[in-house]
């Protein structure tokens, strides 16, 4: 498999007018991004930054080539990540997930156009690809009341004369996820409505040099936050004061001191919680002798994710034989699963071919055992047997995506799980697992 050799270029956040990402070094910038104590730890570590020119450019090219190979006018686009990924401006990310206000339309030609909040549009202006800073695509209830469909109308017809003016009279037009008065409004101006979200999946699915740059840094900051959060949980778990809470509170205050963004889900628990496995983090106290298992689901550093889980041991005796089995058998799993990877290799076939865990963990084994990531987790998904659907992921794996591959090892009734997840990019001509973290020793039977 290929190697990555690290670059020694200087990242110097102190000197110059922009910084080695090419981004302001005016301590007034209006695109997010790392702090100077994750540009040192980069440093130190030898990494090279992206170049954030480059990679916008490679993201807008991949977007409209999408679009022009499907023979659509344009595609337009609600969700969140998805503007991230066409214009890499953010506006109250979390927020806008529940409240969409903020929409991108990309034409054929490559001509984008953002609608954000009324009183911020300035805040994709860094980018020189988002051609015009508009608003009005505000479609939900709390903010229109009982006049969305007027606020709609008037949003499609700007739709409909950008695509006039960029596209002919080509009525064909992607959409992502769009409000209800959205969808009709845009139909009434006779569009013959596309899956966006299909062309978006795909287009994010590749990353680029600059991409994977990005998650080198992402990911150095994220294991090295996973490192402060097990050296808390091992420093003060056997005071029997410290809960689930407070353990994952040193992963959020970490992720963001290094420039990181929001965790998606609250997936840590200990001892008896971890079983059945997705039971949030909340306020039980952890006691020593159990085990503490997390995934990170880490909006990091650029936006980048960083999806992977560690299952830890903490306490002065050893843990259980069955412990040790379940820990090692997760293990054999992933890296066994993780051997099939290299492009060219079919998706199904994937699936076919899987390590199969126990029959005593089949019933909680994890909703998926591989899934893409980039600035989430994203397409493609690779099933296990007894649930793929025929047909649904019929695609080769190719160089460039990123996937997880993931592991989730417990008996029903059981008072323990194991989650490992690794994240994975695929090279020319095999894979390069990114993800670094030691398996536990103890619970590897060390």
């Amino acid at each position: 498999m290929n190697q990555h050799h690290s670059d020694t270029r200087k990242i110097d956040p102190t000197r110059g007018a922009t910084l080695g990402d090419g981004s302001p070094n005016d301590q007034d910038r209006i695109e997010i991004g790392p702090t100077q104590l994750a540009m040192r730890e980069w440093e130190n570590a030898g990494l090279t930054l992206p170049n954030l020119a480059n990679m916008r450019s490679f993201r807008h090219k991949r977007l409209t080539q999408h679009i022009v190979d499907r023979g659509y006018a344009g595609l337009l686009m609600f969700d969140p990540l998805n503007i991230r990924y066409a214009t890499d401006s953010t506006n109250m990310q979390l927020w806008n997930t529940h409240n969409p206000f903020r929409a991108v339309l990309l034409c054929a030609d490559g001509y984008m156009v953002i609608w954000d909040y009324k009183n911020s549009p300035f805040l994709s202006t860094f980018n020189p690809l988002v051609a015009e800073q508009r608003s009005g695509a505000d479609l939900f209830y709390f903010d229109r009341g009982d006049k969305i469909d007027v606020a709609a109308d008037t949003f499609a017809n700007e739709v409909r004369i950008l695509l006039e003016d960029h596209a002919g009279d080509n009525k064909q037009l992607a959409v992502d996820k769009v409000m209800m008065h959205g969808l009709r409004a845009l139909e009434a101006q006779e569009f013959t409505i596309k899956d966006g979200e299909e062309v978006t999946e795909k287009s994010r699915s590749i990353k680029g040099p600059d991409e994977i740059h990005a998650m080198r840094c992402a990911n150095h900051a994220c294991q090295t936050a996973v490192k402060m959060m097990e050296d808390f949980a091992r420093a003060n778990v056997q005071n029997r004061q410290t809960s689930e809470d407070d353990i994952w509170a040193i992963l959020h205050a970490e992720n963001i001191r290094r420039g990181g963004e929001w965790i998606e889900t609250r997936l840590l628990s200990s001892g008896p919680r971890t079983n059945p496995w997705f039971q949030e983090c909340g306020p039980r106290i952890t006691q020593p002798n159990e085990i503490i298992s997390f995934d990170t689901d880490l909006l990091g550093a650029y936006g980048i994710c960083i999806d992977i889980s560690r299952s830890w041991w903490i306490g002065d005796q050893k843990p259980r034989p069955d412990m040790i089995y379940a820990m090692q058998h997760s293990v054999e799993h992933i890296q066994t699963n993780m051997a099939m990877l290299k492009p060219g290799v079919m998706i199904p076939d994937l699936t076919a071919n899987c390590h199969r865990l126990d029959d005593k963990f089949q019933a909680q084994k994890y909703g998926c055992m591989m899934h893409g990531v980039g600035l989430c987790d994203e397409w493609p998904l690779v099933a296990y047997p007894d649930e793929a659907v025929a047909g649904a992921f019929d695609y080769p794996i190719e160089a460039g995506m990123v996937l997880c591959v993931e592991a989730a090892v417990g008996e029903v009734g059981g008072d323990f799980t194991i989650k490992l997840e690794d994240q994975v990019l695929i090279t020319e001509d095999g894979y390069e697992n990114l993800t670094t973290y030691e398996f536990d020793k103890a619970l590897m039977g060390g």
